[in-house]
């Protein structure tokens, strides 16, 4: 009898340990197949223009963050497929006076992560600026202020390299926009300790030819020979190619190593390879699923006649075609535990989760966490100048992390005048989200619903729906494609829908994303607030 006692004390500690597992990780992605195998993409979330390394046996990978904040998030993997987002490099941009308010599509653009002298070095862009710098002794931070290593208006996608005889060196693009020019890379010096950019920079590749739009250079050095692996052709319909050459300076050799080909994978290309411990070879990239925005890919690679090819080559035309599933990179152990990157947040604690970021700069009075169990979001007055959301700074939003999911929150509208009001949104160039709203001191629920809002669109309404508990569940099913179904309910139980189905689209080289509101009009001395109870993304 006491055996069975045992045994059934030990089962229950391994499902109390399947359920923390099953909290800890997505309920609506997973990549690892947990057969030894993966599917992709790895990361079904917005992580753009991803940039990865090895240090030991952790992996790091950094991505673009645009205008949102905190930026430069970091990830941490043991094995390339499992990735946990462990922090951020960036926790407000710089000029404060420009980027305190919403700067859609400008601000941090494609990074590049190394390690050298024991230190993390993160060189990213800023296309109105120029290129920057920040070091950190521990991938999860403190994070150094960022240092002006390059100045320059269109000045994009940095890549360093520090050579055997100690000289180091930096390539980049140039971003039309900003520049005049583009589909051009160009290499300089820098100083011995990569902080400072010389003027001797030489153009390396005019891709006007049959390279169009390349761009994101990442510089390896490999038997003699400097590499550079560049996307080319466009973010939604591009390739990836790779140039090599004994001399840094060049002439460089270029040839197409990745593209389309037969698979579904539109525009592979841009990322990092990566090296494990075994020496297996691997190439980290983005495909661009538009509402969705960048997703992340994981893809074999191998070398032949020292230029890689990425992907399966079962044509053998020198040109690899993407994987959707493959098995598992060899790290020379069997396994690690699922991990994936934060989505649900219960507010138990009193830190907001990291798959947090607002439009702007936080500011203090935006909300606060507490050990209450909730997070307060205050009702801050709408810019003045705002013709809708887009214009809004304080939207505390989250990326889209699977093609499918639905996301609910529980929360409880403290409102204390008429006119403020607070919701669930779905955020891109067009948005839509529930709104609960006081007027005559009664509370209502309406969807509003904005297309083109970039383009200063006008919001439109639903026929608002009485609540008569401050306490609601708003809830928002995405299904494929960015079809979006709003609901809401009173008691938790019993889901009614509301407004039309609505379809998601991108922000300005961002995904769209999922979030919650808390807003009113005009400057008031005790604005309502917004207690979040939770935040849940489920099947």
């Amino acid at each position: 009898m006491k055996f069975f006692k045992i045994i059934a004390f030990i089962l229950f500690l391994i499902s109390i340990q399947t359920i923390k597992g099953q909290e800890n990780h997505s309920q609506v992605w997973v990549a690892d197949n947990g057969d030894g195998t993966y599917k992709n993409p790895i990361l079904y979330a917005d992580y753009s223009d991803p940039d990865a390394i090895r240090v030991g046996d952790d992996y790091y990978l950094t991505a673009s963050s645009f205008n949102c904040i905190p930026g430069l998030p970091i990830l941490h993997s043991k094995d390339l497929v499992n990735w946990k987002l462990i922090g951020y490099a960036l926790s407000k941009q710089k000029p404060l006076e420009v980027f305190n308010k919403p700067q859609h599509g400008n601000g941090v653009w494609a990074p590049c992560i190394r390690y050298k002298n024991n230190e993390f070095y993160i060189y990213y862009p800023d296309p109105d600026y120029g290129i920057y710098l920040v070091k950190a002794k521990k991938a999860e931070g403190p994070w150094s202020e960022p240092v002006m290593v390059k100045e320059g208006k269109g000045l994009i996608d940095p890549t360093p390299l520090w050579d055997e005889d100690g000289k180091v060196y930096l390539g980049y693009a140039f971003a039309g926009s900003r520049a005049g020019i583009k589909s051009i890379l160009a290499v300089c010096s820098m100083n011995s300790d990569g902080s400072l950019a010389n003027n001797d920079d030489v153009m390396i590749i005019d891709g006007h030819t049959d390279e169009n739009t390349i761009e994101g250079p990442k510089f390896y050095k490999r038997n003699g020979y400097y590499y550079i692996f560049a996307p080319a052709g466009g973010v939604a319909t591009g390739w990836q190619t790779v140039l090599r050459s004994k001399n840094i300076f060049g002439p460089y050799e270029k040839r197409k190593v990745l593209d389309q080909g037969k698979s579904t994978i539109n525009g592979p290309h841009q990322g990092a390879w990566v090296q494990t411990q075994t020496g297996e070879d691997w190439f980290i990239h983005f495909q661009d699923q538009f509402a969705y925005g960048r997703v992340v890919h994981l893809q074999p690679m191998k070398w032949e006649n020292n230029w890689p090819i990425i992907g399966n080559d079962d044509d053998k035309n020198g040109i690899g075609e993407p994987v959707m599933k493959y098995k598992k990179p060899n790290i020379g152990k069997k396994s690690f535990p699922i991990e994936t990157p934060p989505e649900s947040d219960e507010f138990n604690v009193p830190k907001l989760g990291l798959q947090w970021q607002w439009h702007a700069n936080p500011q203090i009075t935006w909300g606060f966490p507490t050990p209450m169990g909730y997070y307060n979001l205050n009702c801050i007055p709408v810019p003045k100048e705002a013709i809708n959301l887009f214009d809004v700074p304080n939207l505390l939003l989250q990326k889209f992390p699977s093609n499918e999911f639905t996301a609910t929150t529980k929360l409880t509208f403290n409102s204390r005048f008429d006119g403020e009001y607070t919701g669930l949104v779905i955020m891109g160039l067009d948005y839509s989200f529930l709104c609960l709203k006081q007027e005559g001191g009664k509370l209502f629920l309406s969807q509003k619903t904005n297309k083109n809002a970039d383009k200063k669109g006008l919001e439109s309404e639903s026929k608002p729906v009485q609540i008569e508990n401050k306490t609601v569940y708003l809830q928002v099913k995405i299904e494929t494609g960015g079809i979006c179904n709003f609901f809401y309910s009173e008691d938790g139980q019993k889901f009614n829908p509301l407004g039309e189905t609505f379809t998601a689209k991108e922000g300005k080289w961002i995904g769209a994303k999922v979030g919650v509101l808390a807003l009113r009009k005009g400057v008031i001395n005790d604005a309502g607030s917004a207690a979040i109870d939770w935040f849940r993304i489920t099947k």
